[in-house]
């Protein structure tokens, strides 16, 4: 395992918490993971965890989802091997897939903060990640996710069961915005969405994506960040 050691400055004490790149992985059996997860940081058997995969073209509704925001009949879209989950996370309906960088982060909150807390530090750290590229983000009073001048470029739902959070955030790198046509996103219907590449007009490196993220995840989160880097291992470990 690598370690990334990006303490916070001032922080107490640095908690370890691990990433592992999962590369594609399937919505359902993602979930399985978190679930799996989910109860090990519970029991305090593993660390904190922070999953970074891609799936697969899927269309998944949160608690809030209105069935007006799915735009195209779910019989079509599952014809064209786009499955619709309805999910426990917060927040409406959103779309994932290819080169849109999705993490997972399964954390004990205990002694942290709550939820609200906890996904406004979310925003912020995809914020710092954007701005290592040279992109300017905010966000946006009432609304969760983060924005650029553009539109929306990343979206953020969270679930906390037993004082431990899962789920987590999407970040659109190279996606192909063609597929957010099929839904109003995250509910909001006067807002577009946009890319990485899109803002910036050429592709961007994603394996460099993943690393910011992880970089800035443990400043803000005060973690020394470890590197999974046997992932037919780790996934045996958590399955186990």
């Amino acid at each position: 395992m690598a370690r990334l050691d990006v303490a916070r400055s001032g922080a107490a004490r640095s908690t370890e918490c691990r990433f592992a790149w999962l590369h594609t992985v399937d919505y359902t059996q993602a979930r399985e993971l978190q679930t799996s997860l989910v109860d090990k940081v519970h029991d305090g058997t593993t660390p904190n965890t922070l999953l970074l995969l891609e799936h697969p073209h899927v269309y998944t509704r949160g608690r809030l989802s209105q069935p007006g925001h799915l735009l195209t009949g779910e019989d079509d879209l599952i014809a064209a091997g786009i499955p619709v989950y309805d999910t426990d996370r917060g927040g409406q309906i959103t779309y994932h897939g290819p080169e849109q960088l999705v993490g997972y982060p399964i954390l004990n909150l205990r002694g942290w903060g709550g939820p609200l807390e906890y996904v406004r530090t979310l925003e912020q750290i995809i914020i710092a990640t954007l701005a290592d590229f040279g992109i300017a983000a905010h966000t946006e009073s009432g609304l969760t996710g983060v924005w650029t001048a553009s539109g929306k470029i990343a979206a953020i739902g969270i679930k906390i069961s037993r004082g431990v959070a899962f789920h987590g955030f999407a970040i659109n790198s190279n996606t192909d915005l063609a597929y957010y046509d099929n839904i109003v996103p995250c509910g909001i219907e006067d807002r577009p969405v946009t890319s990485m590449a899109k803002v910036l007009g050429e592709t961007v490196d994603l394996e460099g994506v993943r690393y910011s993220v992880v970089y800035q995840f443990g400043k803000a989160m005060g973690f020394r960040m470890v590197e999974e880097r046997d992932v037919a291992h780790f996934l045996s470990g958590v399955s186990g």
